[in-house]
């Protein structure tokens, strides 16, 4: 095993340290000088070279924080650990933001100072493995069956330019599929072209597609080429297709039919060679049946459906996702990776994640942040999951999908809600004798006295979704969200008699929000012509 390293001009904290680590069969080395220490790094081979360093801050001859900042620079991986008898803010902030694994004031407790160098011990060897994995992984990450199945359908797809449609959650990784099957594909030279079709208001979204030509409406003061064009010879990526409009649903069938089109204000048909790959969060099939899907275009589209899997049926692969993303945020910032103890990753396993991937990697963003040591544990987690805080409170929501409006905070209130009884996973109906209690209540929350019991409409919903839930039905989420949904919005345009601005302002959505939820619930018919905008 490598040494223990320990840096000290103190002798007596030297020898403490090295006896008390012998007995815990930790070998050491120790110097008393950063000078010596640099010098031994230059000759260190791979057997002798530090596990850890345990460094003093102030000695005779040199800083140990100049020391820190030279070692994280030659071995960025090398945990090191700040010992200090001056336990003043500043130094603490500048271990930290130097890249060090723990802050250790003098003097200490001799059996926490072994334990919190195990630990790093352990930390360390962890994090070799994980980040040799991680060197190793595609573009994509997964271990779980459910993932090794869409691998292996990018796989099959690889040579084929055929229309793929991909279904999941919001925030499961739509695109990176889509990307995937376009670098592995023949036209892996071309343009990728991605536009969300939920994002971009109705009146624009025809040129955004199709372009326009030069004095087509106000203020088109240039010919512009439209994504189709931009695809050409390439893969064009339409999320969120079930939001399009159902008069753009036309034009879009007659491009995917023959490939020609015609730009706004155009009368010269535009020709064009683009595989599309489709994405979508909604039941197309459903959206068929309420008539505001064309159901031509849905087999247009459907050629070969690609389903993504949500976090929660992939929880195994939460350890390495989140490795990866610690890693991922500390090279975008610019700081030390931080590590991740076993106990925050089953915290990690065990919630829910609503925002799926796109929920977990902001969380790790967050936690490069936020997180006040090097190694993350359960109390450093965002307040969501209510890990030795007590709080059922939910902070910012690290990652909303786009598109997302107030529904978010019922996410948050079903997730929450106290007296819920633990309902065991929807993705896996065959696991209900399974140990999958409710994921909060199994991280530790604690209701907290503001919450109070759950009264009126509440206890409504909740019947309400254990009657649905009961009798299997399978899209309980989304047939509750989106009468909840409509009941808002309904009730805002009765409030401000139809005026849709000032009803959105009132629910704290923006205007293009509201516009595009009455049409995605199929409000329009509900809403009297005369009091809309």
């Amino acid at each position: 095993m490598k040494p223990i390293w320990i840096v000290d001009d103190d002798q007596s904290i030297r020898f403490v340290l090295e006896k008390a680590l012998l007995r815990e069969h930790l070998p050491t080395r120790s110097f008393s000088n950063p000078r010596d220490v640099l010098a031994a790094l230059e000759d260190a081979t791979d057997e002798d070279a530090p596990q850890i360093l345990v460094s003093d801050i102030r000695m005779p001859g040199g800083s140990g924080l100049d020391l820190l900042e030279k070692v994280k620079a030659r071995h960025p991986g090398l945990p090191v650990i700040i010992m200090t008898a001056f336990s003043d803010l500043d130094s603490a902030v500048s271990a930290f933001q130097g890249g060090a694994f723990e802050y250790l004031p003098k003097p200490f407790d001799l059996p926490k100072a072994v334990e919190l160098i195990r630990r790093a011990v352990q930390e360390s060897q962890r994090e070799e493995v994980a980040e040799e994995r991680i060197s190793e992984t595609p573009e994509m990450l997964g271990q779980a069956p459910a993932m090794q199945d869409v691998f292996r359908a990018i796989g099959r797809l690889s040579q084929s330019n055929v229309t793929v449609m991909i279904t999941g959650e919001s925030g499961s990784g739509k695109e990176l599929v889509a990307r995937a099957l376009h670098k592995h594909s023949p036209r892996a030279n071309g343009p990728f072209v991605a536009i969300n079709t939920a994002a971009i208001p109705k009146d624009l979204l025809e040129s955004e597609l199709f372009g326009h030509e030069r004095g087509a409406f106000t203020g088109a003061q240039a010919q512009r080429r439209g994504r189709f064009e931009q695809a050409d010879e390439g893969t064009l990526f339409l999320d969120e297709i079930g939001d399009m409009p159902f008069e753009l649903q036309t034009r879009l069938l007659r491009v995917l039919s023959d490939g020609h089109f015609y730009r706004v204000g155009g009368h010269s048909a535009v020709k064009t060679n683009v595989r599309v790959i489709a994405a979508t969060h909604q039941d197309l099939e459903q959206r068929v049946k309420e008539g505001v899907f064309r159901e031509d275009l849905y087999h247009r589209l459907n050629v070969i459906r690609l389903r993504l899997p949500a976090l929660r049926e992939r929880r195994e692969d939460i350890p390495m996702l989140t490795r990866h993303f610690l890693q991922h945020s500390a090279k975008q910032l610019g700081v030390e990776p931080k590590r991740i103890a076993d106990s925050a990753v089953l915290a990690l396993e065990n919630f829910a994640f609503p925002g799926n991937v796109r929920q977990l990697e902001n969380i790790c963003h967050w936690l490069t942040v936020m997180a006040p040591a090097q190694v993350i544990e359960p109390k450093d987690l965002p307040p969501e999951f209510g890990v030795a805080r007590g709080a059922t409170s939910v902070s910012p929501e690290p990652s909303h999908a786009p598109g997302a409006s107030g529904v978010n905070s019922l996410a948050a209130a079903l997730m929450q809600a106290p007296s819920l009884s633990p309902i065991p996973d929807l993705a896996t109906p065959e696991s209900a004798d399974a140990d999958l209690a409710w994921p909060l209540d199994a991280a530790g929350v604690q209701a907290s006295a503001s919450t109070g019991p759950l009264t009126g409409w509440e206890l409504e919903l909740e019947d309400e979704a254990l009657t649905l839930l009961r009798s299997g039905h399978a899209e309980v989420w989304d047939l509750l969200t989106r009468r909840f949904e409509a009941r808002l919005i309904q009730a805002a345009l009765t409030n401000t008699r139809g005026r849709r601005i000032e009803a959105a302002h009132k629910l704290g959505i923006g205007r293009n929000t509201i516009t595009r939820k009455i049409q995605e619930l199929g409000l329009e018919k509900k809403i009297p012509a005369a009091a809309e905008e």
